[in-house]
């Protein structure tokens, strides 16, 4: 029988149903995809649930083409350290263990893979690309990428060699050859027929041996909760681009209007969540000090105009950054060349914006304080005989005379000392 569940499901429920009934328990759950933050923390915690609700069995159903090389080696090091044996099946028919799978394949305590299916090509991305291998770097990660890969064969009992060869030669295996090579434990079209293969099997854990139990097992799907596709929307690295951006122009919006408050609420917001995104993330420390920089220098533009110094140059450093901003080769994280010119464009549009603004206002005439004002029109907003208030330049101001003044009175400005105004009735002049 299989029950389909949250992840956050109540796991007293699990142990009470496994101790009335009897039966073993098998969790299932899915890696379909690339590997990433967002899978790495929800394979994790299943893992941790599954060891506390003392299930027999946690299979891995995943289909990837690869990913990110610190989210593998967190999962592989959370199967290592697993008192719950796990099983990676590659499937459905078409599915592929690439790159980082192959690295999960071989940690896991049962390798299995359905018909149709393939493992393999495990060479680093930085050298798939292009770089070339023959360099001192490009050993040291192919020297570094066989060891880990070979360590996780020979803990397991499976074929080294070929663990080389797919690292070098990124050298790929159907579910029928790496069975015959050793490298895959079984090979199953269904769970049913996984489940009979694997039952019996004796395998190291980190609780000693085990032989695993799954006859008439109780299978429960876990599906992944709300906490992975938040995970998983934020840490696409365009959408923590993004984020980046409105948090930190909604921060430049409420300093440059105080008061607004809600464009600096977003801001924090945005910014927040962008900044705990990218930390998940491999970033350039290089690219992020270039954006800050460039960004800085943007937001002096806008405070202070230099008439474009600050502006362009804060621009460079901005495009140059956010180019570099992501420390991988891999395109599955990379930001999107059009996303970059895009808020390329906007940022260039608001300092072109702003240098307008500074400019009309420098060939505007002074229209506040003294001089400017003397001779201007205020308003009187009270009755008052020697001292009282009035309004001028959109301002309420103290001011003096030497007649009796009535609300709405015009009055003539004609001295300034500091915050007090010196006026008189429009017509006649005071001395």
């Amino acid at each position: 029988m299989a029950a389909i569940l949250p992840f956050d499901y109540p796991q007293l429920l699990f142990k009470s149903a496994q101790a009335q009934s009897g039966a073993s328990q098998v969790w299932l759950t899915d890696l379909d995809g690339a590997v990433g933050p967002a899978s790495s923390d929800h394979f994790r915690r299943t893992l941790e649930q599954a060891a506390e609700a003392n299930v027999s069995l946690l299979v891995l159903r995943m289909n990837t083409p690869g990913g990110l090389d610190s989210a593998m080696r967190d999962m592989v090091s959370a199967i290592l350290d697993s008192p719950v044996p796990v099983a990676t099946w590659v499937t459905p028919a078409g599915a592929r263990a690439a790159s980082a799978g192959t690295y999960i394949t071989a940690a896991s305590h049962i390798a299995a893979m359905s018909a149709a299916t393939n493992i393999g090509s495990s060479t680093p991305v930085s050298l798939s690309d292009g770089n070339s291998a023959e360099s001192a770097a490009g050993q040291k990660a192919i020297n570094d990428a066989t060891a880990y890969l070979q360590g996780l064969q020979q803990l397991r009992g499976r074929n080294t060699d070929w663990a080389a060869q797919t690292v070098s030669d990124a050298a790929n295996l159907t579910a029928s050859d790496a069975l015959d090579q050793d490298v895959i434990d079984i090979i199953a079209n269904d769970l049913d027929a996984l489940l009979q293969a694997a039952h019996g099997l004796s395998v190291d854990t980190a609780r000693g041996t085990l032989s695993i139990n799954v006859d008439s097992a109780d299978i429960t799907i876990i599906e992944a909760d709300w906490r992975h596709d938040f995970l998983n929307v934020i840490t696409n690295p365009n959408i923590a681009y993004i984020l980046l951006m409105v948090g930190i122009y909604g921060l430049i919006l409420e300093f440059y209007n105080p008061g607004l408050g809600l464009p600096g609420i977003t801001g924090i917001i945005c910014l927040l969540v962008g900044a705990y995104a990218l930390q998940l993330l491999p970033i350039s420390y290089a690219g992020l000090a270039l954006m800050v920089i460039g960004i800085g220098l943007i937001v002096f533009e806008v405070i202070s105009p230099s008439f474009g110094v600050f502006g362009l140059g804060g621009l460079a450093a901005f495009v140059l950054g956010s180019v570099m901003l992501m420390d991988t080769q891999s395109a599955a994280w990379q930001i999107s060349l059009p996303l970059i010119a895009a808020v390329t464009v906007a940022t260039a549009g608001l300092i072109i914006l702003v240098l307008g603004a500074a400019l009309k206002a420098r060939r505007q005439p002074v229209v506040t304080g003294d001089p400017a004002m003397l001779q201007m029109t205020a308003v009187a907003v009270e009755d008052f005989e020697h001292e009282g208030h009035v309004h001028a330049s959109g301002e309420i101001w103290t001011a003096r005379t030497n007649s009796p003044v009535h609300k709405g009175d015009r009055l003539t400005i004609n001295q300034i000392n500091g915050l007090m105004l010196h006026v008189s009735r429009q017509g006649r002049p005071e001395h």
